[in-house]
C-alpha cells in the first residue's frame, strides 16, 4: 500500500500498437509495404496462428500514439480541482500525433510539475515503453530522469515508492491470480472496458480512427483513477464522507466534459451510474 497521497495526483494510462517503421526495419521490409501488411509480417514473426493473430509484441517495436490522465492537484486553501488531459489533443494535426510530441510532451510536463503518477502495470508496461521510445526518438527528458542523492530529498520515478504507484503491484497475485483493470473496476462497481479493448487498438490505428483511440485511452484513465480513489480509502487517505466527496468531483468533471461537446463521456458516466446504482 502507498503511504501518502500528493498534492498533486496524475492516473495516467498509454495506449500503444506495432511501429510500422520499427517492422521495416528489423526485417528489411521494403519502404513502400503498406503499414497494414508490415504489422501482418510483425505478428507472423511473434507466432501470430488462427487462435492468436496478433501475438504479443515487444514494446520496444511499438509506437506510442496517446496518453491520457486524470489530474489532481490540492491547493494551499485545501480545494481540490481535476482535469482530464489526453494527448494528442488534435488527432487531425500531423505535429500532435507524431509518437515525438506525445511522449516528449508528457515526459516534459511529469518533470516540470512532478506528480504522484498512478497507473496499472504501469511499473512493467506504461513507464517502459515511455522510456524505450523516447530513447528510439532521441529525446531529453532530463527533468522526469532527475534522481535524487537520497530518497528522501526529491521524487525518484525509477525507485519502488510512492512517487509512482503501480496499482497491479499493490493488489496482484501471482500469474493468472492478478485481476485485470477491467475485472477489479467493474467488481467495484467502476465502468472497466465499454466498447473497445486493447485488443482493438491496432486496426483502428491503422483505420484512421485515432480519435476513437483516444477516447478509450481516457475511459482507461478514468478507471484507473477511480480505482485508485477506492484503494486509497482503504488506506484511510480518505475517509467515508471525503471518499464520497472525491467521487463526486469525478462526477462533475464528467458532467463538464460532456457539456463541453465530449459525448464519448456520457457512456462512461451512464456504466458508472448503473454499475454504482446512483444512475
Amino acid at each position: 500500500m502507498f503511504k501518502s497521497v500528493f498534492d498533486k495526483v496524475w492516473a495516467f494510462d498509454c495506449e500503444w500498437v506495432p511501429d510500422p517503421a520499427a517492422g521495416r526495419a528489423l526485417y528489411g521490409l521494403p519502404a513502400d509495404l503498406p503499414d497494414r501488411d508490415v504489422l501482418a509480417h510483425m505478428w507472423q514473426q511473434a507466432g501470430a496462428s488462427e487462435q492468436d493473430p496478433m501475438p504479443f509484441l515487444k514494446t520496444i517495436v511499438c509506437r506510442v500514439v496517446s496518453i491520457a490522465a486524470v489530474t489532481r492537484q490540492r491547493r494551499r486553501d485545501g480545494s481540490v480541482q481535476l482535469h482530464l488531459l489526453a494527448l494528442p489533443r488534435e488527432v487531425g494535426d500531423a505535429v500532435q500525433t507524431a509518437e515525438r510530441h506525445v511522449v516528449g510532451t508528457f515526459l516534459d510536463a511529469v518533470g516540470e510539475y512532478r506528480p504522484q503518477l498512478v497507473g496499472y502495470n504501469s511499473i512493467n508496461a506504461d513507464l517502459k515503453i515511455l522510456l524505450q521510445r523516447a530513447v528510439v526518438n532521441g529525446l531529453s527528458a532530463a527533468a522526469f530522469c532527475r534522481r535524487p542523492d537520497k530518497p528522501w530529498e526529491g521524487i525518484d520515478y525509477f525507485a519502488r515508492g510512492d512517487a509512482h504507484v503501480d496499482i497491479k503491484d499493490i493488489v496482484g497475485g501471482w500469474g493468472k491470480a492478478t485481476p485485470s483493470l477491467h475485472e477489479l473496476a467493474v467488481l467495484s462497481g467502476i465502468p472497466g472496458k465499454l466498447d473497445v479493448d486493447g485488443n482493438a487498438v491496432a486496426n483502428l490505428w491503422l483505420d484512421g480512427q485515432l480519435d476513437r483511440i483516444v477516447a478509450y485511452n481516457e475511459c482507461d484513465a478514468l478507471t484507473t483513477y477511480l480505482v485508485w480513489l477506492r484503494l486509497a480509502h482503504l488506506g484511510g487517505h480518505f475517509d467515508d464522507r471525503e471518499y464520497a466527496q472525491e467521487q463526486q468531483r469525478v462526477h462533475e468533471l464528467l458532467q463538464t466534459e460532456i457539456a463541453q461537446g465530449r459525448t464519448h463521456l456520457t457512456t462512461f458516466l451512464e456504466a458508472w451510474q448503473a454499475l454504482s446504482g446512483t444512475g
